[in-house]
């Protein structure tokens, strides 16, 4: 409706000029700025044009200018106008449009005016504002505005308040609005779960999720992805085989956290079953799904197949694709093949991020190749831009330590920007045990126990260091020093799957149910293995024994078990695959490598830092690991 002019209207006669018509820049109902508006607003009033002026464009032309008390005045003052219907409308394009502070400044100025009390719409286009932009302080006056306007029956209201303060960190008044919402939907719960989750509370979310009363896809998808994020894969899985019972259907973002899970616990069975879903469901297309499957393939040991998916992508590759297949190359020994692929993927104009130079300097680092990792060390920053982070220092310390090179690895060390952590002095803790130089390793001693002091690992790797050079009186005392301390060795556990059934084995335990078969097995076995040059590694053992009794430590080595159930349980040809949860002993590397030859086996074995892929008697390591 048009505004018009307070002034009397002269009756139309015949002898009336005919007025001329505007400019033709200036359109009756598409003005872009507040001159042709006032131009068109004086035309239409000096004609007493039937034409009329569209509110909105008024309201939304002059919302953030000097002249909004003018388009202020035109809505106001317009017949049979709806003052705040052009408002709300401008509130909305603000609050999801490029800048929704524009929003909550015009939410302001409406105040400041004194315009018709707000409704529900203004108060949902200004909350997702502030949701947008985190703005709490204006959030909480919308709050206050949909409790004394009686709007707190209206769940969608309800829900975007309970939003905005998860958002905002603001968790307890979050809960407190959801203790006391009349009603609540799935999106209610839907909230709060996810929020719960993002922010690391997630015995809080699972506690709200147990409770819910309907869950949807959403809900299970935020709960298995808060599992995985916490490192509870186990569960994660356990939680999606739930949901499958439910008859749900997953989405792409529940198979990215299952994948994910499925790579933390190198689950390939389930994994390979999540990727032909995904394949039938047609979420090949996804970048994050086919990323995720690079890396849980590559995670659970099967290289080629994480490739092939790489190769499949093509044009869609993105610098995370590059990256996961430059780390996978390095963790499976394969370091040659893993700095080709970053020289085709700077061919392809794919600019290298952090993690890629993570992956490249550990391929250096198990391939030791000293001047290389120190190249890229050097070209991530002078190159790129990139900041080293404590990942790549850790990268660095630990290439030169294994190498040999331990005073320029403490030099590293010392002269950092940051303050080292744990895992940077074990790093040089292990390359000293390796390379037999206890004083070093005393003082890197010294910086893990005020950094790390629970951590076990170090005081094997020390105890170890002392027991290679005769030191037993230092090994016994770092026992002792464990034990008072209340730190416990881990003990080496080692699982295999077969048939979906997952075996575990624990170095020396005699639990499992087919033991026997398991030990009369390796028996038979050992006599092939020495006859074609096999001798049990004792001085692994580092326990004051003979060697008698060393070799009984030897042969119930957890892994080992694993390999021999393993021989006992799959057909020919078939590949056997191992996880332990230590680094894989020299011995066990050995057997691992002379079984692999005379039972014409692949078999693989993930441990705690790396992969080693033994075939015809050789591994992809080279013995270098």
């Amino acid at each position: 409706m048009m505004f018009c002019s307070t002034l009397p209207s002269t009756p139309s006669h015949h002898h009336q000029k005919v007025l001329d018509p505007p400019p033709s820049t200036v359109n009756a109902t598409n003005f872009n700025t507040v001159l042709e508006l006032k131009q068109v607003h004086a035309f239409l009033v000096k004609t007493q044009s039937h034409h009329s002026l569209p509110l909105t464009r008024v309201a939304l032309i002059c919302a953030l200018t000097n002249h909004f008390s003018y388009a202020h005045k035109i809505l106001r003052l317009s017949p049979n106008s709806q003052e705040l219907v052009p408002w709300n409308f401008c509130l909305k394009h603000f609050a999801e449009g490029e800048s929704p502070h524009d929003a909550i400044t015009l939410f302001r100025r409406l105040r400041q005016m004194g315009t018709p009390i707000p409704d529900h719409f203004t108060c949902s286009f200004v909350l997702k504002a502030c949701t947008r932009v985190s703005d709490i302080q204006t959030g909480r006056i919308i709050h206050g505005f949909v409790v004394k306007l009686g709007l707190t029956a209206n769940l969608v209201l309800q829900n975007m308040i309970v939003h905005l303060y998860a958002v905002c960190g603001e968790m307890s008044d979050a809960r407190l609005v959801f203790d006391k919402m009349p009603q609540r939907d799935v999106v209610t719960w839907n909230i709060m779960i996810s929020q719960l989750v993002k922010a690391g509370d997630f015995r809080g979310a699972y506690g709200l999720f147990c409770l819910m009363p309907e869950r949807n896809v959403k809900t299970w998808t935020s709960m298995i992805s808060g599992f995985v994020r916490c490192g509870k894969s186990e569960e994660a899985v356990g939680l999606f085989l739930e949901m499958e019972r439910e008859r749900l259907r997953p989405n792409e973002v529940t198979v990215v956290a299952v994948l994910a899970a499925c790579a933390d616990l190198g689950d390939l069975e389930l994994g390979r079953s999540v990727h032909q879903f995904a394949d039938r469901s047609g979420f090949h297309g996804n970048v994050h799904v086919c990323n995720t499957l690079i890396d849980m393939y590559v995670k659970c040991g099967c290289l080629e197949e994480g490739y092939r998916v790489f190769e499949a992508m093509r044009d869609r590759r993105t610098v995370v694709s590059w990256s996961s297949m430059i780390a996978g190359f390095a963790m499976h020994g394969y370091g040659e093949k893993a700095l080709e692929l970053y020289d085709e993927m700077i061919e392809s104009s794919v600019e290298p991020n952090h993690v890629t130079f993570i992956g490249l300097l550990h391929s250096c680092s198990h391939m030791g190749l000293v001047e290389k990792g120190r190249e890229f060390f050097a070209t991530m920053t002078r190159a790129y831009g990139i900041v080293p982070r404590i990942e790549h220092y850790g990268c660095l310390v630990d290439l030169l330590s294994r190498a040999g090179l331990l005073k320029e690895a403490h030099e590293v060390i010392i002269n950092m920007p940051i303050s080292p952590n744990g895992v940077i002095w074990g790093a040089l803790l292990g390359g000293c045990r390796l390379h037999k130089n206890i004083e070093l390793a005393e003082e890197a001693m010294k910086h893990i126990s005020e950094l790390d002091p629970l951590n076990d690992g170090y005081y094997i790797v020390l105890s170890n260091a002392y027991a290679e050079v005769g030191k037993w009186e230092e090994v016994t005392k770092i026992r002792k020093l464990m034990k008072n301390r209340g730190v416990k060795k881990t003990p080496g556990c080692s699982s295999i799957t077969i048939d979906g059934t997952v075996h575990e084995f624990v170095a020396g335990d005699e639990s499992h149910p087919e033991c026997d078969e398991v030990f009369e097995m390796w028996e038979k076995l050992l006599v092939k293995m020495k006859e074609k040059g096999y001798v049990p590694n004792t001085s692994v053992v580092l326990l004051d024994v003979e060697d008698k009794e060393k070799e009984k430590f030897l042969f119930r080595h957890s892994e080992k078990l694993a390999l021999v159930y393993g021989l006992m349980n799959t057909k020919p040809g078939m590949p056997i695959r191992i996880i332990k949860n230590l680094r894989m002993c020299e011995d066990c590397h050995a057997a691992f490598k002379i079984l692999s030859a005379i039972e014409k086996k692949e078999i693989v074995v993930r441990d705690r830092s790396r992969f080693h892929c033994f075939k015809n008697g050789d591994c992809t390591c080279k013995d270098y690991w």
